[in-house]
C-alpha cells in the first residue's frame, strides 16, 4: 500500500485489519491443537504444557513492544515516503529481539527449575514443566524475531505477507506436533518435549521468513545502537503498561479462586471469552496505528485525526454488534462450556458486565491503537497505571474483603475500561498526540499540529 496522505476508506481499513485479526488467533488456536495433542499424554504432562506454557506467555507478551512499537515508527517514516526508513526501523527491532531473545535463554536455564516449582507445588507437574520450559525457551529469539517482523510489515501497511508467514510456521508445528509426540510413523516418540521441539522448529520457519523479507528489502542490515536504544525507551513504556494489565488480571483469577471452584471456573470461562473479543478489536487497534502513524509521519495531522474518528467509530460498532451476539446467547454459549449449574450460576453474575464493556472497550481499543501510532506511549502508561490503580484493583480486593465474588471482580473490569475510555477521548480531543513528522515526538523533524 501507498503511504496514507488523506481520508481512507472501510475498505482499506478491514483490508488491514482482518489479516491483522488472522495474526493474532493463529497462535491462540494452535495452542489448543497443542493441547488436545499432549492431553493424550495423560493429566500430568497436560500440566506441565499448561506451567511451562504460562511461564513462557508471560515473558513474551511483556515484550509486544517489538510489534506495537516498531508499527509506530515504522509508519511515521513510510509516511514520510522513507520506505527504507521503515524497513530500517524493522531492521534494528530485530537485532534487539536477538540480544534479548538470548539474554531470555540464558537466564531461563537459571531460573527455570525454581520459577516453576513455584507455579507447580507438585513435583511431578514441575519436573514435566521445566523439562518442556528448557526447551520451548530455545524458541524465544525466534519468536520475537516475529514480532519485529510484524512490526514493521504493518508499518509499511502490509498485514497479508505477515500472516503468510505465521501460518507457514504454525503449520509446520501442527504438522510435527503429534508425529513427535507420540512417534508415528517410525519416529521416536518423544513425549511432551516432543511438543516444544515441533514449537522450535515452527517457530524458526516464521522467524526465516522474516529475516528473509528483510534481507530482500536491500536495505543496510549492521546494528544502529542509538536506533535500538529509542526502540528500547519507548518499550520501557509499553512494557510498564503490560505488567500493569497481568497486575490486574492475575489480581482478579487470585481472588476469583477464594470463592471457590465455581467462581475461578465461570471467571476463567468469561475471561476466555473476552480474550477473544479482545483479540478482534485488537485488529482494528492495529490498522488504526497503521494508518494514523504514516498520516502524522506524511504531514497530514488532519487527515489522522479523520482516520481516527472513522476507525473508531467502526470500532464501536463492532463492539456493539459483538455485545447483541453475546446477549442472544446467553442462554446458550455458556452450556458451550460447562453443563455444571454452580458454574452457569456464577457465569450468570459476570455475563452481563462482559457484554455491556464490549461497544465500551471498542472506542477504547480504537483509540489505543491511534494514540500507539502517534507514539503516545508515554500517555497511555500512565493512563493504564492510573485506571489500574484507581479503578480495577481496588474492587477486586474490596470484593474479597467483603464477599462481592464475580460481580464485585467485574465491575472492577468495567470500571477500568470506563475510565480508560475517558481517559483516551481527553487525549485524542486535546490534539497533543497528532505531532507531525517522521520521528515519534517531532524530536528532530516533527511539530504539533493546530
Amino acid at each position: 500500500m501507498r503511504p496514507v496522505s488523506g481520508d481512507v476508506s472501510a475498505r482499506t481499513i478491514f483490508a488491514l485489519a482482518f489479516p491483522a485479526l488472522g495474526v493474532l488467533a493463529a497462535e491462540p488456536l494452535y495452542l489448543l491443537f497443542d493441547t488436545a495433542v499432549v492431553g493424550r499424554l495423560g493429566a500430568l504432562d497436560l500440566a506441565g504444557l499448561a506451567v511451562g506454557g504460562l511461564v513462557l506467555a508471560q515473558v513474551t507478551t511483556q515484550l509486544t513492544f517489538l510489534s506495537y512499537g516498531t508499527t509506530a515508527r515504522a509508519s511515521r517514516r513510510h509516511g514520510s515516503g522513507d520506505r527504507a526508513g521503515a524497513v530500517g526501523e524493522g531492521v534494528q527491532a530485530t537485532w534487539l529481539a536477538v540480544a534479548v531473545g538470548l539474554v531470555i535463554v540464558v537466564l531461563a536455564q537459571f531460573v527455570a527449575g525454581p520459577v516453576v516449582g513455584v507455579l507447580a507445588g507438585d513435583s511431578g507437574i514441575a519436573a514435566s514443566a521445566e523439562s518442556w520450559l528448557r526447551i520451548a525457551i530455545v524458541g524465544a529469539p525466534l519468536v520475537l524475531v516475529s514480532m519485529a517482523g510484524n512490526g514493521w510489515m504493518r508499518g509499511v501497511q502490509n498485514t497479508v505477507r505477515p500472516l503468510r508467514f505465521v501460518i507457514a510456521g504454525l503449520g509446520l508445528s501442527a504438522l510435527l506436533c503429534p508425529v513427535l509426540v507420540h512417534g508415528m510413523w517410525g519416529t521416536p516418540e518423544l513425549g511432551l518435549e516432543g511438543s516444544a521441539i515441533a514449537n522450535v522448529i515452527g517457530q524458526s520457519l516464521t522467524a526465516v521468513l522474516f529475516v528473509v523479507a528483510l534481507a530482500r528489502e536491500r536495505v543496510p542490515l549492521r546494528p544502529d545502537l542509538a536506533v535500538m536504544k529509542a526502540q528500547a525507551v519507548m518499550g520501557r513504556d509499553l512494557v510498564a503498561r503490560s505488567l500493569a494489565f497481568q497486575a490486574c488480571f492475575l489480581s482478579a483469577a487470585a481472588v476469583a479462586s477464594r470463592f471457590g471452584a465455581a467462581s475461578v471456573a465461570a471467571h476463567q470461562v468469561v475471561l476466555q471469552l473476552w480474550n477473544l473479543v479482545t483479540l478482534m478489536l485488537d485488529s482494528l487497534a492495529i490498522a488504526a496505528q497503521t494508518l494514523v502513524g504514516a498520516a502524522l509521519g506524511s504531514r497530514h495531522a488532519g487527515s489522522a485525526r479523520r482516520i481516527a474518528r472513522r476507525v473508531t467509530v467502526w470500532s464501536a460498532i463492532f463492539g456493539a454488534g459483538l455485545a447483541a451476539l453475546f446477549a442472544a446467547g446467553y442462554t446458550v454459549i455458556p452450556r458451550l462450556f460447562t453443563s455444571d449449574d454452580g458454574v452457569l450460576d456464577q457465569m450468570d453474575s459476570a455475563w452481563w458486565f462482559f457484554v455491556a464493556i464490549m461497544p465500551i472497550a471498542g472506542i477504547v481499543f480504537a483509540l489505543d491503537g491511534v494514540l500507539l501510532g502517534a507514539g503516545d506511549v508515554k500517555f497511555l502508561r500512565n493512563a493504564t497505571l492510573l485506571c489500574a490503580i484507581t479503578g480495577f484493583l481496588p474492587l477486586i480486593w474490596l470484593s474479597l474483603a467483603f464477599g462481592w465474588g464475580l460481580v464485585g471482580i467485574w465491575s472492577g473490569l468495567t470500571l477500568f475500561v470506563v475510565l480508560r475510555m475517558v481517559a483516551v477521548v481527553w487525549r485524542f480531543r486535546s490534539n497533543r498526540w497528532s505531532i507531525e513528522g517522521a520521528e515519534i515526538g517531532g524530536r528532530t523533524n516533527g511539530r504539533m499540529a493546530t
